[in-house]
C-alpha cells in the first residue's frame, strides 16, 4: 500500500499471536495450604481424567507454584503427595517456593521467627507433623525446643523438598512463579523475594510481562484468567476451592475441585 493510502485507510492489523506452551500440556496448581482434601481429587480425578482424554505426546507438565503448608490441616499429606507424584513416571513435577515454604525454612534456621510464623498458620503445619506448638508466642525458650521437635520430625526427604524448590520455570510464552513478578525487571533479574511475596505492584500493573505470568500468592473468590497474567489463588485453605490451569498450546483452561465442606 501506498505510504499515502497507508495514512488514509490505516494498515490492516495484524491478528494478535495468543501466548502457547509450545504444544507441552501444563497443568499449574495454585496454593494449597495443607488441603490435602482438594488436593488428591484434582490431581487423581480431574486432571487424570483430563489427560487420558487428551492423550498428549510428552509428559504432562505438572507445577505447583507454592505454599503447600500453614493454615489448612494436612501440610505433611499435601507434601508425601507431590513426593509421590515426582516418583511417578506420569507427570513430570515441577514444585516451586512460596513465602511460607520460606517461612518454613526460617523457623527452622531461627526459633525466634516463630511468632511470626504462627500468626500466618505455622501452628497447623506443626501439628500436621506430629508436634504440639507452645501455648504462647513469645516463650522463646519452649519454641526453640518445638524447633528441635520439629527438625527431629521432619523426613529427610521433606526436608529436601523444602530446600529444593524451584523460584521459576518458564514453558513457552508462559513463567510460573509464586507471587508475581516485579513490572518492568527482566524474568533473569528477578530478586527472590519478589517472586515470593511481591502482590499490589504486580497485580495493579496492566503489563504485558516479558511472558504471561502464571502465579498464586494473592487470593480471589474467583481465579483471574488475564491477557498478561493467570492468578489462580482461589483461597483453598478457607474457600475449600483449589483451582489449577490448563494449558495446551494456545488452549487455557481453568480445572477446579471443591470440598464438601469448608475448614474453619
Amino acid at each position: 500500500m501506498p505510504p499515502l493510502f497507508a495514512r488514509l485507510f490505516g494498515r490492516k492489523r495484524e491478528p494478535e499471536s495468543l501466548p502457547s506452551t509450545g504444544g507441552r500440556l501444563v497443568y499449574a496448581v495454585g496454593d494449597v495450604h495443607g488441603r490435602l482434601d482438594v488436593l488428591e481429587p484434582l490431581i487423581r480425578r480431574e486432571i487424570a481424567s483430563d489427560v487420558l482424554i487428551t492423550r498428549p505426546k510428552e509428559r504432562p507438565l505438572l507445577i505447583f507454584l507454592g505454599d503447600y503448608v500453614d493454615r489448612g490441616p494436612q501440610s505433611r499429606g499435601v507434601v508425601d503427595l507431590i513426593l509421590s507424584l515426582s516418583a511417578d513416571s506420569a507427570f513430570e513435577v515441577v514444585a516451586l517456593k512460596g513465602n511460607h515454604e520460606e517461612a518454613l525454612l526460617q523457623f527452622l534456621e531461627q526459633p525466634s521467627f516463630a511468632a511470626t510464623w504462627f500468626e500466618h498458620g505455622g501452628a497447623q503445619t506443626l501439628v500436621s507433623y506430629g508436634v504440639q506448638p507452645p501455648s504462647t508466642r513469645t516463650d522463646h525458650e519452649a519454641w526453640a525446643k518445638t524447633r528441635d521437635e520439629f527438625a527431629e520430625a521432619l523426613p529427610p526427604e521433606h526436608l529436601a523438598f523444602y530446600r529444593g524448590l524451584e523460584l521459576i520455570r518458564t514453558v513457552g510464552d508462559y513463567a510460573f512463579v509464586h507471587a508475581g513478578v516485579r513490572p518492568g525487571v527482566p524474568l533473569a533479574e528477578q530478586a527472590e523475594r519478589d517472586l515470593l511475596w511481591i502482590r499490589h505492584e504486580f497485580i495493579n500493573d496492566r503489563g504485558p510481562f516479558e511472558k504471561v505470568i502464571v502465579h498464586g500468592h494473592t487470593p480471589n473468590e474467583e481465579a483471574q484468567l488475564t491477557r498478561h497474567r493467570l492468578g489462580i489463588d482461589t483461597g483453598a485453605y478457607a474457600t475449600g476451592v483449589l483451582s489449577a490451569v490448563r494449558l495446551y498450546g494456545t488452549d487455557q483452561r481453568l480445572i477446579q475441585s471443591k470440598a464438601q465442606r469448608r475448614v474453619a
